[in-house]
């Protein structure tokens, strides 16, 4: 018996997504990026939209950072978002916002982690995520590293670096809630996805296929980018 399965007979298979959205946007050049419009709407609207939509996941806690949680709870209410159970403030780093989602999450059996900057998510790599996650308790979506990778030190090259075993990472990451809790009732700071906490501890992660389209929103070019991506969708 699978995961959606099970959830969509009313088994208990609660799901639990947290929407990490309180990153400084250091490198938008003063724009906050999770309210930055795209074809009309805020960045975030999108990445909801696609959560809310998804009949696997039961409720959404949205993490912003302070200068920022009136206006998300604003957007929460004009757009009628309904499996919203909370919106709380960040921290420092991503770590600590991620603790502070946790906090307001009920009790649910799977726990999914996202970028609130990767719009372009879908209800259909949602699903796949918590799919591929009944393996081992934990998965992640990724990519082949397509360029050369070299060891550099000095402004010199030390190795170059294989790339066929290499990948980078995206989200929606998903966990097992026990997984996910134990691992941020320990040292949660030196790492940069939350999947690495778990790694840490010495449980298995589940690799499934990522999505080229599903980009984080970083530097203002990828606005044009996430903005093409959606505008092809909408077939505009």
């Amino acid at each position: 018996m699978n995961l959606l399965s099970a959830h969509n007979r009313g088994d208990r298979q609660k799901v639990g997504a947290i929407i990490v959205a309180a990153g400084k946007s250091i490198r938008m050049m003063g724009r906050d990026k999770i309210f930055h419009s795209l074809l009309g709407k805020p960045t975030i609207a999108y990445t909801m939209t696609s959560f809310e939509r998804c009949s696997a996941v039961n409720e959404i806690v949205v993490v912003a950072n302070q200068a920022s949680v009136g206006h998300c709870r604003k957007i929460i209410e004009d757009e009628g978002w309904t499996k919203v159970v909370g919106v709380c403030e960040g921290g420092d780093m991503r770590q600590d916002s991620v603790r502070a989602g946790l906090g307001i999450l009920s009790r649910c059996d799977w726990v999914i982690i996202h970028d609130g900057a990767r719009p372009c998510v879908t209800e259909d790599m949602i699903e796949l995520a918590l799919e591929e996650a009944r393996f081992t308790g934990v998965s992640v979506p990724a990519l082949p590293v397509t360029d050369t990778v070299k060891r550099v030190e000095g402004g010199f090259v030390l190795e170059t670096i294989q790339r066929e075993d290499l990948r980078t990472i995206q989200t929606p990451q998903v966990f097992r809630s026990g997984i996910i809790s134990e691992a941020y009732r320990g040292d949660i700071y030196g790492v940069t996805d939350d999947s690495s906490l778990v790694e840490r501890l010495g449980y298995s992660v589940r690799i499934f296929e990522g999505s080229e389209e599903n980009i984080k929103i970083t530097t203002p070019k990828d606005l044009d980018v996430a903005e093409a991506i959606l505008r092809r969708r909408l077939g505009s």
